[in-house]
């Protein structure tokens, strides 16, 4: 099996190498103080060995549930928010069909999402969508009453119950929440839902690998044995005995923190293929949340090329110089095109003839860093090998390991996130919720 690799030769310009090796003893105090629980956050540290520690019992339990959601289901409803439903949207993206809803003959339920924002328009159109459908639902929440999450499950629960009755209802839902307490616990076990468990010490944005992954996307006919087996290997590849020089998770932690050091404040997430873009989603929220705090971080944003090339790529070639481009680069499409030869040549692309497209793509891969590089933005290569379940269980975990050593390289816990319950107490205080009386009377005074 090919590993994914690391290409940093184009970060060079600006993070010399003498640099980035200069932070090698910063970055092994990280991964020891990961490795050894000693830093800020350890309390969340269950993903580093979680995929190790996947048994084949609960991957046959996973499998089993999800056999009879897709028995029962043509549609199902994952609800979720942030890391509970971005890691499942980002596979189910990469892996499925690029046109999965116009499909007419499918082995798979239609995968739809809710709960990952307030927009009564959506969640209208979607009960209207589930009205002639089989749907069911897996239910993802720690505590069972964050807000968005939670309205979209109300609505979703009781148009259920009156469509297909209680009892089939309870057999069509599955929750994914605490291992004890929590309102979506006390309910589970009230109803008699099946239940997965989030582990207490993994935060949501580092949850892809537990049974808030895995469970929908084995319903959606992803091979979850092959997506952990992905991520057991960089698991072994990035401990704490691999060399500096080798480790592609330091030496990416390294890199991107020198570079933040020389003012490059914002980091591009670019891909070639649309495939991806859900994968720039998920890791814009595993950086994002974890790094920006204390006044510090790297703001992360997402490009899919050569879309945005048409959009972003002028402020990217010739904006403010306060940003570098990390590429994933996928050596081996899935399938095969070859541009046709056409007699009238009129849209003069014969030049093309006879080439898969992928080289064309290639060539724009190629072309875009060298322009972007020659424009002053630093570029760090990701090399895919392919788009599969095994490649991508490598990339969560060679992102999840990374950014737990560069929050630590950059002095703050990559495994809280503080600053998001801010919007949510002001959100309380103005819907007049129970127990936030004196915010409530304070806002409104600002208003």
């Amino acid at each position: 099996m090919n590993n994914i690799r690391l290409d940093i030769s184009k970060a060079l310009d600006k993070a010399t190498r003498e640099q980035i090796f200069a932070l090698e003893s910063s970055v092994k105090n990280s991964i020891e103080a990961l490795h050894g629980r000693s830093g800020a956050g350890s309390d969340f540290l269950g993903w580093l060995h979680l995929p190790s520690s996947v048994t084949d019992a609960e991957l046959n339990e996973i499998e089993d549930a999800a056999a009879s959601l897709r028995a029962r289901c043509d549609t199902v409803v994952v609800i979720g928010i942030g890391g509970s439903y971005l890691g499942t949207k980002a596979v189910v993206e990469a892996l499925g069909h690029s046109f999965d809803w116009l499909l007419t003959e499918r082995k798979n339920p239609v995968m739809l999402y809710a709960g990952h924002h307030i927009s009564e328009d959506c969640l209208c159109e979607l009960s209207e969508i589930l009205r002639d459908k089989q749907f069911g639902i897996i239910n993802i929440s720690k505590s069972g009453t964050t807000t968005e999450p939670a309205l979209a499950f109300r609505i979703l629960w009781r148009q259920l119950e009156e469509t297909v009755g209680r009892e089939e209802a309870r057999r069509r839902i599955i929750a994914v929440t605490d291992r004890a307490r929590g309102a979506l616990r006390s309910l589970a076990e009230e109803e008699g839902y099946r239940t997965f468990v989030i582990p207490d010490d993994v935060g949501g944005r580092y949850s892809v690998l537990t049974p808030v992954g895995l469970l929908p996307v084995a319903v959606a006919g992803v091979n979850i044995r092959e997506l952990v087996a992905g991520a057991v290997s960089f698991e072994n590849a990035t401990g704490p005995d691999a060399p500096f020089a080798e480790n592609v998770a330091a030496l990416y932690a390294a890199t991107r923190n020198v570079l933040y050091t020389q003012g490059k404040k914002i980091e591009i997430l670019a891909n070639f293929h649309p495939k991806l873009h859900y994968v720039g989603e998920w890791w814009k929220q595993l950086y994002g949340e974890s790094e920006g705090k204390d006044r510090k971080g790297i703001y992360p944003a997402s490009v899919d090329f050569t879309t945005d090339l048409h959009s972003m790529g002028q402020w990217i070639q010739e904006g403010e110089r306060i940003i570098f481009e990390t590429v994933i680069s996928v050596e081996r499409p899935a399938r095969r095109v070859i541009v046709p030869h056409d007699e009238a040549d009129l849209d003069g692309l014969n030049f093309l003839a006879g080439k898969r497209v992928d080289e064309v793509n290639k060539m724009a891969e190629l072309g875009t860093q060298m322009a972007h590089v020659d424009g002053g933005v630093p570029n760090i290569k990701i090399i895919l090998p392919e788009i599969s379940a095994c490649h991508l269980g490598q990339l969560f975990y060679f992102f999840e390991k990374a950014c737990g050593i560069s929050g630590y390289v950059l002095s703050v816990n990559p495994f809280d996130q503080p600053g998001v319950e801010t919007y949510k107490r002001n959100m309380f205080a103005l819907l007049n919720k129970p127990g936030y009386e004196a915010e409530s009377e304070a806002i409104r005074a600002r208003l």
